[in-house]
């Protein structure tokens, strides 16, 4: 692991809650959205389903260390057909025995796999946590910045229906070519062409974020009508170093448990190349009647060996390929790694990227809305030709929603960094794996 990031780190004065860093964003529907699907989302049910099966899993592996113990009972009559002999009754029950000592080490190696097993299951649930706040978050930033941009469209709409008015008038006057005219009317239809997107864009967000609350689409759409303005990311977010992800990502603890696992499994596989001793044990009585059981009993204690002498290569083939599934893992678990580094380097790039481009924006709005309103005063008093006016106007719709699209960004930008940092989630008794 490299010892610092080499995109530009955010410092903050202190270290943020990463497992809530919504809250950091100040918005209580955000942080009621995202609560609300870490406890309903499909996803983290089948998550948790997953994980209680690795635990019934590893139950049974520690299962194989104790004796198996099994009772048999059964009776039965014999019957001669035509015979002057009476019927006979037996009457059978017994006990029998069996336990494999483990002394090559194959049931201790399947159980660390078991238990490396329901870690990985564990760290899966968690991971699931981590993408589900931020994608929820994601797409309540998509649903308020839709909104922001039909706010900016609907109201440059405004500025430019007055515009076509003055036009048709001093058109009507003959004081300006109905090319002007035409020209303000195409500007004006090309801005309210882009409302229905927007608000398709608006909805499709809305849908979004109920299926990840696991509620039918348009569930949370009257919420968010309500209206909101795009929430503001910290100003600033601590980093802190690289090597914090292998303790803070969960997928990356995923993939070194699965990586433990495939290792473990070696082990059992191994095993499989050496004797078994196993020691067996029956307990049996037979009677002619019930209460006569147990009067007399047969007792038998057997130890045995058993050893593959040929296999036709089959087990040494099974090592093989357990330690070239151990390679896989491995190669999987330094790529898991390496794409969290990239992930978390370029949403530091991000972040340090939006939050200098929004700020130019702000100034670049200023000046545009500075420049049309005296656009507007000297095209009204006859100084300046309709374009430089229509010039204006553009300007000042481009700008405007493109603020909008960095404030939306830099605030994407930061979820994108919570999440590649590994937060979202905490441990709990839920995940929690018994050594």
């Amino acid at each position: 692991m490299p010892e610092q990031w080499h995109a530009p780190a955010t410092r903050g004065e202190s270290r943020p809650d990463l497992a809530q860093w919504w809250q950091g964003f100040r918005d209580p529907l955000l942080s009621e959205l995202v609560t609300r699907a870490l406890a309903a989302n499909p996803d983290l049910d089948a998550a948790r389903a997953r994980l209680r099966a690795a635990r019934a899993a590893l139950r049974g592996s520690r299962g194989a260390f104790l004796p198996s113990v099994g009772a048999s009972a059964q009776a039965s009559r014999r019957d001669t057909s035509g015979s002057s002999q009476p019927a006979v009754d037996s009457y059978q029950a017994g006990f029998d025995a069996s336990w494999e000592i483990d002394v090559f080490g194959g049931l201790r190696s399947a159980a660390r796999a078991s238990r490396a097993d329901l870690a990985r299951a564990a760290a899966n649930l968690d991971d699931v946590r981590r993408s589900l706040a931020a994608e929820l978050a994601l797409g309540y930033i998509d649903a308020r910045s839709a909104q922001e941009r039909l706010a900016v469209a609907q109201r440059n709409l405004g500025y430019q229906d007055e515009s076509v008015q003055i036009t048709g008038w001093r058109s009507q006057a003959g004081l300006v070519s109905t090319l002007d005219l035409e020209q303000a009317k195409l500007l004006r239809a090309q801005t309210a062409a882009t409302i229905p997107q927007l608000q398709a864009s608006f909805q499709g967000a809305a849908n979004r974020i109920a299926l990840l609350l696991g509620e039918p689409a348009g569930s949370v759409t009257a919420r968010l009508e309500a209206g909101g303005a795009i929430p503001a990311a910290p100003v600033s977010i601590e980093a802190g170093i690289p090597a914090d992800l292998l303790r803070r990502r969960p997928d990356v603890i995923a993939a070194e448990r699965s990586l433990a696992a495939e290792v473990a499994r070696i082990g059992v596989a191994r095993a499989d190349l050496f004797p078994a001793l196993r020691l067996s044990g029956v307990l049996s009585s037979t009677a002619a009647s019930v209460g006569d059981l147990g009067a007399s009993a047969d007792r038998s204690l057997v130890a045995g060996i058993t050893a593959p002498l040929f296999q036709g290569g089959r087990l040494r083939a099974r090592l093989a390929q357990q330690r070239a599934s151990a390679d896989a893992a491995l190669a999987v678990y330094r790529g898991t790694v390496l794409g969290a580094l990239e992930e978390a380097e370029s949403a530091l790039v991000t972040v340090d990227a939006a939050r200098r481009r929004e700020e130019q924006l702000a100034l670049a709005e200023d000046a545009a809305l500075a420049a049309l309103q005296l656009a507007d005063a000297q095209y009204r008093a006859g100084l300046i030709d309709f374009q430089s006016l229509l010039d204006a106007q553009r300007s000042l719709l481009g700008t405007q929603d493109g603020r909008v699209v960095a404030r939306a960004a830099r605030s994407t930008g930061a979820i994108q960094l919570y999440k590649a940092l590994g937060g979202g989630w905490v441990p709990s008794a839920e995940t929690e794996v018994t050594q």
